[in-house]
């Protein structure tokens, strides 16, 4: 057995640091160090440590050898991987050709560096060295002009936002949705492949709608046939009897229907100032996202035996928007506007 002379001196340092030291394993070597001052046997030691002999003996050693200082050290193994000296190659590779799956990766890698690796390593070196994740991509016109966007974005958009933050204006994102009753697949975790009732038919619910960041208020107007100049006109006019005493802007795109005289002759009756987005500029208009955001609350993976319980079930969810949904509808339709780079795409 292992004897060492503990003065009073050490034992009141070791109890210290054993009280004291925010390392787990530190603070186990010093408990069993602590316990053997005591005069204590291995065996006891063990029990009451909950350790193994082999480390009862290994700790002491430490101390013996090197003193307090020495039972600080880590020695915890850190394995470094072979393709370390091949990160930034890696890296840059994968900015200018991402892969679109692990085989495809692992491929990819052995051909510039000679080391093979399998599914899984190459995967967790993907994404914990090089700090990549599977996502998927989306989709921006070819004719958008981020130079354009950003003008629009700072020296019109934000502006009137910031009047909204005052109180002076109400700003509406104005879009319409068209709602096709189908199919609408989702991802889900089951025990097998699942399928989804299909209805048959292309009857569409068409939704018009202008949504205010402030206070989430979004205004509807709602058919089964076309959405229109007249349709645009009709919620001019309800979006003025609603909010009879407060400027009001409406932030629109350049759709036909929507750019006409009929509706800027209405909007100028109303004293409604409209702002019409750059061209191609989906990232600028709000609205788009709840959109996205209602399809995946009340349609996907669910079928609708009726073409009345299809457009209930977008009503009641877009009727919760204020209410049910409103902190999550926050969180999802802040201003923060994307604007997409020449950088931000892939040209294969």
């Amino acid at each position: 057995m292992l004897k060492i002379d503990f003065t009073e001196k050490a034992i009141d340092e070791v109890y210290q640091q054993f009280m004291e030291h925010p390392s787990g394993l530190t603070k186990k070597k010093l408990h069993v160090v602590y316990l053997k001052a005591l005069g204590l046997s291995h065996k006891e030691i063990e029990r009451i440590a909950r350790t193994s002999a082999d480390s009862v003996t290994r700790y002491l050693k430490e101390y013996d050898k090197g003193g307090l200082a020495a039972l600080s050290v880590s020695r915890t193994h850190r394995p470094v991987s072979s393709l370390q000296p091949y990160h930034d190659q890696i890296k840059s590779h994968f900015l200018k050709q991402p892969p679109h799956t692990v085989a495809e990766a692992c491929h990819e890698i052995e051909v510039l560096t000679g080391i093979k690796l399998g599914p899984s390593a190459c995967r967790d070196f993907m994404r914990k060295r090089l700090g990549m994740k599977c996502r998927k991509m989306a989709v921006i016109p070819a004719k958008a002009d981020p130079k354009k966007q950003a003008e629009f974005l700072n020296d019109e958009l934000e502006p009137l936002l910031e009047e909204e933050k005052q109180g002076q204006r109400k700003v509406f994102f104005v879009d319409a949705a068209h709602f096709v009753m189908g199919a609408f697949l989702g991802m889900l975790w089951c025990f097998e492949r699942l399928f989804l009732k299909s209805s048959s038919g292309r009857r569409r619910y068409n939704v018009l709608g202008a949504f205010s960041v402030k206070g989430t208020d979004l205004v509807t107007v709602t058919n089964d046939a076309y959405i229109n100049s007249d349709t645009i006109v009709d919620l001019l006019i309800k979006l003025k009897q609603e909010y009879p005493n407060i400027p009001l802007t409406l932030i629109m795109d350049n759709a036909r229907y929507q750019r006409c005289n009929k509706v800027t002759e209405q909007a100028e009756i109303l004293g409604i100032n409209i702002l019409f987005l750059p061209p191609y500029s989906p990232n600028l208009n709000l609205i788009e996202r709840l959109w996205k955001f209602s399809k995946k609350k009340c349609l996907y993976n669910r079928y609708h035996t009726t073409f009345c319980h299809f457009k209930e079930a977008i009503d009641d969810c877009l009727d919760k928007v204020k209410s049910a949904f409103k902190e999550q509808v926050k969180t999802l339709l802040n201003p923060k506007f994307q604007l997409f780079g020449k950088s931000a795409g892939v040209t294969a």
